[in-house]
């Protein structure tokens, strides 16, 4: 396979999938009321499965429906508490993921789990290996490696290292790898989530080409676009439940994101929302053009004004948390320029970013952000003794009431700074990590899912902060999984899917408005103007 050029992104066309018939075929792979319980969680409830030979059927729901549950329990990663899994009709139990893979049950993972320091050809055999008087046979493992990456239409070199490939053509490595041992089934589990649009075009390509073959492949994604464009059929999981099963042809976007969601919407909700006046009397604080990353978010254009509340909105896996972080400099873009306060940011990175005052609060608060083992008084001070410098250490006196105003002004409990972040409720830990970032008086603060997981007396404090702090000038640019929370709390709402910028609509817009967007069809997009920059403000 040749490496595409690196030009402008296009996305891959998204006919519909074919009609292939009533689905009259015996299912290859099934589950009948498939429950499992964990610790006072039911992930799964009774779920009905069936995958037929020679499809490509869509496992949807957003996070937390069952999805990576199901798929664990099919393949033996997990042993269901009631119901049964049935392959070619018959109940199975795999004691583990290796006896599925025996059976002709193989799965290709998000993450590429290969070895890149060894050649293309070891990886697609390893373990499998053909062998000459006890010896591994190379020639033989090499030329068996180019049959099967020739039956895929793959072109790389079986003797070259793994690593010396981009990752779509990783990607297809490990796809041979699970079906050099004639699998029957095919598991993709995000297969797409590092691809560009060409890649995810000649991915799609490999993954037809196994479905005309007969092989049934159950493929897990996040994007909307590319599950209609590849998928005979679909199933939806929405809270460990069974929501339904539809052929893909016969399905609508707005039936699909209603099921995802839980709430009917009507085709008047994909209409554009009115768009506001511009009302924005001042200079964007932010200014992002052209910024993106291949394989993150595609180049987009936003501006975030003093004093204004920005919410990013779209289903999991649209780009909100990967076009936030090529704001702060997390990740490194590939394209477009980056302002704050009117001078360009021309040093990538969250120190450069810091300096400029902008401040990051992530969504893993326990990888990313609290540090555990120390105090609430190191936690709140560590951003800005960092942006000092080592050499320059916070006077005693200078933190101490720091420390103190914050404990007070976020209402923190217990109000002991000394107290182990560890041993914090998740609440106070991520008052703990806003205080971090309050504390370096920043002209945009980025707040990533900063409700997630905490109280409801902790939500709305958090909320009151956030716009205490758009009263008082600062630029806040905002996501939650919840939507209601994003339309309450922001004066614009920027509409993400896909990875893409779709849309900006102004803060009055409703749910309807927001998920109407999303469900409707790339080719309706691009017809789609979008909302100005500024939009009427509200009052906190």
């Amino acid at each position: 396979m040749t490496t595409p050029e690196r030009a402008a992104p296009q996305r891959p066309p998204t006919p519909a999938a074919p009609d292939r018939g009533p689905d009259q075929r015996a299912p290859v792979l099934a589950a009948q009321g498939l429950s499992i319980e964990f610790p006072g969680v039911k992930a799964l409830q009774e779920v009905d499965f069936r995958l037929l030979p020679g499809e490509v059927h869509a496992l949807m729901g957003e996070n937390g429906a069952g999805k990576s549950t199901l798929i664990k329990c099919l393949t033996g990663v997990y042993r269901p508490t009631a119901g049964a899994v049935l392959l070619d009709g018959r109940p199975v139990s795999f004691s583990r993921p290796a006896a599925a893979q025996e059976a002709g049950v193989s799965t290709v993972y998000q993450e590429v789990n290969l070895c890149p320091n060894l050649t293309v050809a070891e990886n697609i055999l390893l373990g499998r290996e053909p062998r000459r008087l006890g010896m591994v046979d190379g020639r033989a493992m090499r030329a068996r490696a180019a049959e099967v990456l020739e039956g895929m239409g793959v072109r790389a070199d079986p003797g070259s290292a793994l690593g010396s490939h981009p990752i779509a053509v990783q990607q297809l490595v490990a796809i041979a790898r699970a079906i050099v041992v004639d699998a029957r089934v095919l598991i993709l589990d995000e297969p797409t989530s590092s691809l560009d649009a060409d890649e995810v075009e000649e991915l799609f390509r490999v993954v037809r080409a196994q479905r005309d073959a007969g092989t049934a492949i159950l493929f897990v994604s996040h994007f909307l676009e590319q599950v209609f464009a590849v998928s005979d059929r679909m199933t939806v999981l929405r809270n460990g439940q069974l929501v339904g099963e539809h052929r893909t042809s016969g399905t609508t976007r707005l039936q699909l994101v209603g099921e995802m969601l839980g709430r009917e919407l009507s085709a008047s909700d994909a209409a554009p929302a009115a768009r506001g006046d511009d009302a924005s009397d001042r200079e964007p604080v932010l200014r992002a053009r052209g910024l993106g990353r291949r394989g993150g978010v595609e180049p987009f254009d936003l501006d975030v004004h003093p004093g204004e509340v920005v919410g990013l909105a779209g289903l999991l896996g649209s780009g909100r948390t990967e076009l936030v972080r090529l704001l702060f400099g997390a990740d490194r873009p590939d394209s477009g320029t980056l302002e704050v306060g009117g001078r360009r940011l021309r040093a990538r990175g969250p120190r450069a970013a810091v300096a400029a005052g902008v401040a990051f609060s992530s969504e893993d608060r326990r990888a990313e952000g609290v540090v555990g083992d120390l105090s609430v008084r190191d936690n709140m001070v560590l951003a800005l003794q960092a942006s000092r410098g080592w050499a320059r250490p916070l006077p005693q006196r200078a933190k101490d009431e720091l420390v103190e105003e914050w404990i007070r002004r976020l209402d923190l409990r217990p109000a002991s700074p000394d107290t182990l972040v560890r041993n914090l409720s998740g609440g106070n830990q991520q008052k703990v990590l806003l205080a971090r970032w309050l504390i370096t008086r920043p002209r945009v603060l980025i707040l990533d899912e900063p409700t997630r997981g905490i109280d409801i007396g902790a939500k709305t404090q958090i909320a009151d902060l956030v716009l205490e702090l758009a009263a008082g000038g600062t630029a806040v640019v905002l996501i939650s999984a919840e939507l209601e929370e994003v339309l309450r709390l922001a004066h614009r709402v920027v509409v993400m899917k896909d990875r893409r910028k779709i849309a900006e609509l102004p803060g009055d817009c409703s749910f309807d408005d927001v998920m109407g967007l999303i469900a409707r069809s790339d080719d309706d997009h691009a017809h789609h103007e979008l909302a100005p920059a500024g939009a009427e403000r509200r009052t906190a």
